[in-house]
């Protein structure tokens, strides 16, 4: 898999011939989706992202699409969902390069949906589109998602050109903060980072097994 230093001006380059029915996932690790990642989601990151599935979306040997699932970003969250916690996954980051046709991201959700109900034992995925960044989740919608609520509105560190959760100076390991915690609290306290309020995100469902706690046949979908 071959590593630009500037993918998106790469591709503008290019004319890049895609049949959406043709295109295929491969189950990768972190470090071969974090660039992409890094190039093409909006969030520029997956710092403090616990990645359990890593996904890359090919047209032949090229790699047009990225995907990340993982555990819920907040503790206790999957209370709401699913009976226990291995039951219920996050999808956490999503991307694919500008140049792809209609229906491209919409495949790429199934395949890797297909893929985990007959390879683990997760029961829901959930996922959260960002207002914040023009985001209603029209995709989900298009891959049979339920639209099940909103989160509560709160706001992000900005830190370096980059967006981080404000629980960021709250990790720790081994009970002390994290190095990268302590640098964003300095940066918090002397001026160099600063909070920006976020409105709240559209949450979906979908249930890969029915009858999962708390779903419903309902569609509470927004327009």
């Amino acid at each position: 898999m071959e590593r630009y230093r500037d993918l998106k001006e790469y591709s503008k380059r290019r004319k890049i011939k895609i049949n959406v029915r043709d295109l295929q996932i491969k189950l990768l690790d972190r470090t071969q989706i974090r660039f992409f990642i890094e190039t093409w989601h909006y969030s520029k990151s997956i710092n403090g992202v616990i990645a359990d599935y890593c996904f890359g979306l090919f047209n032949d040997s090229e790699m047009i699409g990225a995907m990340l699932y993982g555990r819920m970003a907040m503790a206790g969250q999957w209370k709401k969902y699913g009976e226990k916690a291995e039951d219920i996954i996050e999808l956490r980051r999503l991307c694919c390069i500008d140049e792809t046709p209609k229906n491209t991201e919409s495949r790429f959700i199934g395949l890797t949906l297909r893929w985990l109900k007959n390879n683990t034992e997760i029961k829901t995925v959930i996922s959260y589109a960002d207002p914040n960044f023009g985001h209603k989740g029209i995709i989900y919608r298009a891959s049979n998602f339920k639209h099940v609520g909103m989160s509560a509105p709160g706001r992000v560190i900005i830190y370096g050109g980059k967006r981080y959760h404000d629980k960021t100076i709250r990790t720790k390991y081994k009970g002390e903060l994290k190095p990268f915690a302590l640098k964003i609290k300095k940066a918090l306290d002397s001026g160099g980072a600063y909070y920006v309020k976020q409105k709240g995100k559209f949450i979906y469902r979908y249930d890969l097994v029915l009858n999962t706690k708390g779903n419903t046949n309902e569609d509470t979908r927004t327009n």
